[in-house]
C-alpha cells in the first residue's frame, strides 16, 4: 500500500534483479506477499551479460543470459511480483519497516531480500569491454566449454586465477597464466599442482595492456613491468580473474559484513538484522553460479515468509 505519493509499504522489498533476486520475488509472490523487486542497473544481474548458459538444470542447448532473466521475470510476475526499474542509492535499516530511498521514491519493508550481486574487477583495458562474451570472460565454470581445444589465458595471482586455470585445462589445449608480479600469491598447493599441469604455462612480471580483436578475441598485447618490453600473444580465450567486489556500500557499518566485503549470513540467509535477508553474489565469495545464487534467493524468501508469518500468528 501507499502511504503518499512518495512513499510506498510492502511486505517484501527485494533490491536486485538477478537469479537470486527473481528467484525470491517468485517464491514471495507464491506466498501472496506481493513482493516489490527494485531492479538496480542490470535486469538479470550479471548472469544476463553471459551470452550462452550452458549449466542451468532445464535447458539442454544452453540458454541466452538475457533469456533466461526475461524468463525469471515473466514467472516472478505471473505469480504476483512487481518488478519496477530503478536504483537504490539509501538503506535506513535502524528500524522496521526498513526505508530505502531510490530514485523511484522511497519505500518502507516489513523485510528486505538483498540481492544486489557483486562485480568482477575488471581490468579496464582497450578492447576489455567490447569483447567480453566474444572471449573475455569472468567466469570459467560458466565459459569454459566453449574454448575446448583452444589456447587460452589467464590474468591473475591468487587462489581463484590458478583454481579456475585448472578448471579449464579440461578444455582448452594450453592455459597460459599471465602475473604482474614474480610470484604467486596462490596457495603452495595450489602453485604445486598448476606448475606440473602440461597444459599449464606461466608469464610473470608482466601485464596485458589490451585485447585485440573484431568479433573475437585474438590477440593480446602486453608489456613487462620491469623492462618495459611490450608484446603480442596469440590466444583464443582470455580469462580475468583478479578478485570481486560485492555490491554492499549501502549496508556498511548496518550489516555485518566480511573483510572482504561480503554480507555474512547464517544457513536461514538470514544477516543480524531481523527481517533482512540476503542472497546471491552479495554473500557468496565461493559460488558464484545461476543455479546456487536462485536456490539462496528461494530460501531468502522462505525465511521471510516465516517471519511475517510468525508476526501475525
Amino acid at each position: 500500500m501507499s502511504t503518499n505519493n512518495n512513499e510506498k509499504h510492502v511486505k517484501v522489498l527485494v533490491l536486485g534483479a538477478g537469479p537470486a533476486g527473481l528467484s525470491a520475488a517468485l517464491y514471495a509472490a507464491r506466498a501472496e506477499l506481493e513482493p516489490v523487486v527494485l531492479t538496480g542497473m542490470q535486469l538479470g544481474g550479471q548472469a544476463a551479460l553471459t551470452h550462452t548458459i550452458e549449466n542451468y538444470p532445464g535447458f539442454p542447448t544452453g540458454v541466452g543470459g538475457p533469456e533466461l532473466g526475461e524468463l525469471f521475470q515473466k514467472q516472478a510476475e505471473n505469480f504476483g511480483a512487481k518488478v519496477e526499474f530503478g536504483m537504490a542509492y539509501e538503506v535506513d535499516l535502524s528500524k522496521r519497516p526498513y526505508k530505502v530511498t531510490s530514485d523511484n521514491g522511497e519505500y518502507l519493508a516489513d523485510t528486505l531480500i538483498l540481492t544486489t550481486g557483486a562485480n568482477p574487477t575488471h581490468l579496464n583495458i582497450p578492447g576489455e569491454v567490447e569483447l567480453t562474451g566474444r572471449g573475455v570472460s569472468y567466469c570459467a565454470t560458466c565459459d569454459g566449454w566453449f574454448f575446448k581445444d583452444k589456447k587460452v589465458v589467464i590474468v591473475g595471482g591468487g587462489d581463484s586465477a590458478l583454481e579456475e586455470g585448472l578448471f579449464i585445462t579440461r578444455y582448452a589445449s594450453s592455459v597460459t597464466v599471465i602475473h604482474r608480479r614474480d610470484e604467486f600469491r596462490a596457495s603452495s598447493v595450489l602453485q604445486k599442482r598448476a606448475k606440473e599441469h602440461p597444459k599449464m604455462n606461466f608469464i610473470l612480471d608482466t601485464v596485458v595492456t589490451e585485447v585485440i580483436g573484431s568479433d573475437k578475441v585474438t590477440t593480446l598485447k602486453l608489456r613487462n613491468v620491469k623492462t618495459a618490453v611490450e608484446s603480442t600473444f596469440d590466444t583464443d580465450g582470455f580469462f580475468v580473474f583478479i578478485g570481486h567486489v560485492p555490491n554492499t556500500q549501502m549496508f556498511k557499518g548496518q550489516l555485518e559484513m566480511s573483510d572482504l566485503g561480503y554480507v555474512i549470513i547464517n544457513d536461514k540467509m538470514e544477516t543480524n538484522i531481523p527481517g533482512v535477508y540476503a542472497a546471491g553474489e552479495i554473500a557468496d565469495p565461493h559460488f558464484r553460479q545461476v543455479i546456487t545464487s536462485a536456490g539462496m534467493g528461494a530460501a531468502a524468501a522462505i525465511q521471510a515468509t516465516r517471519f511475517l508469518e510468525a508476526e501475525s500468528a
